[in-house]
């Protein structure tokens, strides 16, 4: 059995994506056990749940819940332990003016600029979250929808959100044997509601724009959730620029820039559906602070730092690759997202093992179409890769790890 205390060595010292002790706890968590056995079964969002028990709404599984005191975080896909320095100071700034109500008009020509949209093209939203949420309550079930088409592998909420809202989610699932290619002849015709993500979480697969606007077709609302675009260099398959029928694009700042707390997203497309998005949105439901940190992350110095941190990024992730390929596990390739996907037999058990050692990620078996075999691993700096490789190695050479 794997080692609960890895040595110093095997992992680099004071790591900014380590969580501190209590850092994803709430006060009033903290007075009672990380992981208390009791309630595992009945709360799958315990803060800290036991690695080894399934889920009990894998739909609703994301990466925070694998985290945990003193590990090393390679399940969520922030690819910053913090947001930069300007960016919190303007944050630190807009402390002072939280007594006004939110207005978002600025935040919206900032975006609507940025893509060379008109303003009543873009939705501003809390998150990427919120908006699937909008856009499953403003197309109702049996009305503007009649066959919602869901393509996974890919991000549950979108799927959660058509579901609460009494929609029937069909899924198109990708073939793993085909690298997770989409063809839009496998998608229904009579689909009026299809939901993709490029780049794909959690395959890391970028689909040709070529390929989406195939989908999109009068009378078919095509969503794109668009949320690791910004790391893909130069973004040349995204279609914030395009106006299609219907077509709407799910953008985020979580990711890059390290706002995840924060909350802060938007939509962009077509005018009419996004209309109708803005009228079940809750009033004020995005925050000053998140308008303020879109407005800065929409200027063109800070879409230098996102282009260079998209740059950094691809030699990151090819050093994680060769490393993960070389301790004998598959990865998904070619991959375009700041993660991968990761196929290994005895998954599960590899996790767990990784988790004795110090290092936490992503269970894949909670996306549909994938099994207990798949794991999502995010790509972070070298000296952090090597520290996982290390533990890969040590964790497939005994029996309670992979194979």
């Amino acid at each position: 059995m794997p080692t609960c205390s890895p040595p110093v060595a095997d992992r680099p010292a004071a790591d900014p994506f380590r969580q501190r002790a209590d850092s994803r706890r709430s006060p009033a968590d903290r007075s009672r056990p990380a992981a208390d056995p009791s309630r595992l079964a009945a709360d799958p969002y315990d803060p800290a749940p036991d690695a080894r028990q399934q889920p009990a709404d894998p739909l609703r599984h994301h990466g925070d819940r694998e985290v945990g005191e003193g590990l090393v975080d390679l399940a969520v896909n922030v690819q910053v332990p913090a947001p930069p320095g300007w960016l919190l100071d303007q944050l630190t700034a807009g402390l002072a003016g939280l007594a006004a109500y939110p207005d978002a008009t600025a935040a919206t020509a900032a975006v609507a600029a940025r893509h060379g949209r008109r303003t009543d093209e873009v939705l501003l939203t809390s998150g990427a979250a919120e908006a699937f949420t909008l856009l499953a309550r403003a197309l109702r079930p049996g009305h503007e929808v009649k066959r919602a088409v869901v393509v996974h592998p890919q991000f549950t909420e979108p799927e959660v959100a058509l579901s609460v809202a009494g929609h029937a989610v069909e899924r198109v699932l990708l073939d793993p044997s085909d690298g997770f290619a989409l063809h839009p002849g496998a998608v229904p015709d009579d689909a009026d509601l299809v939901v993709v993500g490029n780049p794909t979480n959690p395959t890391s697969v970028l689909h040709p724009a070529a390929t989406l606007r195939q989908l999109a077709r009068a009378g078919r609302v095509l969503v794109v959730d668009e949320a690791f675009m910004d790391a893909v260099p130069g973004e040349p398959e995204s279609l914030t620029g395009e106006r299609l029928p219907g077509l709407v694009v799910v953008r985020s700042l979580t990711k890059t820039w390290g706002l995840a707390g924060l909350r802060a997203g938007y939509l962009v497309g077509d005018a009419d559906v996004l209309a109708r998005c803005a009228q079940v949105q809750p009033a004020w439901s995005v925050s000053s602070l998140a308008l303020l940190a879109t407005v800065a992350c929409c200027t063109p110095q800070a879409a230098a730092e996102a282009r260079a941190m998209a740059d950094r990024l691809v030699g990151e992730r090819e050093h994680l690759v060769r490393g993960l390929t070389g301790a004998g596990l598959h990865v998904v390739t070619p991959a375009a997202a700041p993660f991968v996907l990761v196929r290994a037999e005895g998954a599960q058990g590899l996790r767990v093992a990784l988790r004795d050692k110090g290092f936490a990620v992503r269970r894949g078996d909670t996306f549909p179409g994938l099994g207990a075999d798949w794991l999502r691993v995010a790509v972070r700096p070298r000296e952090v890769t090597d520290a996982l490789v290390a533990a890969v190695r040590d964790a497939v050479s005994t029996p309670t790890g992979a194979r």
